[in-house]
């Protein structure tokens, strides 16, 4: 078996396509914050943020395992090409390590790391049977912006990543209660108006803050544009569901570079339109490794 064969199952796993938004994520937080793209603590913490990040996709498959034997028997751990006991093994060692890493080499809070890998750990362990376990994965993503910002600021929670990184959680939460529809039957009625509404806010919330503070036309139209993106992907999932979801979420799931552009685009512009250009390489990738 070559090592190709041998290392597919872990990218699967990892769900690895999403991974790049791990990196947008860190670096307009660390931008925002007033950090340097040249500064190595910001290599630090983006390699110990992509370790969290893997690491929670690993052991949310481990905790799935009952779940995933009966629905989906193709994943990697029910289908046998990767033993249970590894996935909970790797999964916690790259929970430890990344925080680690974000905290000794990276300069990040500890206080607000630990939350972040417990926060994650939480989510994997209780997103199917608790529902309001959507609020934890929004939470992951809005601690990961203040854990990326936290080494240059003194306060974390009251600096320019937060309002992008609460923003930021409210679109994840409504990007996964879209995709939680994906599992229930046909015959069950759907109501996308409350994950629309979350996932307007964030935009909403950009666009209004920056062309106030900033006075800059950049950022409304990137916020104009990812309404349009995300109202013209909520009416494509509307078309054949629940098979229309999951290509749905998938967009949606790399429209959070987008997201990350639209905190980022009065201040770095170049770098704004280097993350949406991101967004179809991303869908690319999807193609080849599932981003669900």
């Amino acid at each position: 078996m070559t090592t190709k064969s041998h290392l597919r199952p872990w990218l699967e796993l990892a769900r690895i396509s999403n991974l790049p938004t791990v990196w947008t994520n860190t670096l307009a937080a660390w931008l925002l914050s007033g950090g340097s793209a040249t500064d190595l603590r910001l290599l630090w913490i983006t390699f110990g943020a992509s370790l969290l990040y893997t690491g929670g996709m690993i052991i949310n498959d481990a905790a799935d395992i009952a779940f995933d034997r009966q629905h989906r028997p193709e994943r990697p751990i029910p289908s046998g090409r990767i033993a249970l006991r590894w996935a909970w093994r790797v999964g916690l060692i790259f929970l430890l390590c990344g925080a680690s890493m974000m905290v000794g080499r990276g300069g990040a809070n500890p206080a607000v790391t630990i939350t972040l890998a417990l926060t994650i750990l939480a989510y994997d362990l209780y997103h199917k049977p608790w529902s309001g376990s959507v609020l934890l994965m929004g939470a992951c993503r809005t601690l990961l912006y203040l854990a990326a910002a936290s080494p240059l600021l003194a306060n974390p929670w009251s600096g320019p990543a937060l309002l992008p990184g609460l923003a930021l959680g409210a679109y994840i939460v409504g990007l996964s209660l879209i995709a939680r529809q994906e599992a229930k039957p046909a015959s069950t009625p759907k109501s996308p108006t409350w994950p629309l509404l979350l996932l307007l806010i964030s935009p909403v919330l950009l666009t209004c803050y920056q062309s106030t503070i900033h006075q800059k036309a950049l950022p409304i139209a990137l916020g104009i544009g990812l309404l349009l993106w995300i109202n013209r992907t909520l009416r494509q999932m509307r078309t054949d569901p629940p098979r229309s979801i999951g290509p749905a979420v998938g967009k949606l799931l790399a429209t959070i570079a987008w997201v990350d552009a639209a905190a980022l685009a009065p201040t770095h512009p170049k770098t704004a339109l280097t993350f949406i250009a991101l967004v179809p390489l991303l869908r690319l990738w999807q193609t080849k490794i599932a981003a669900t």
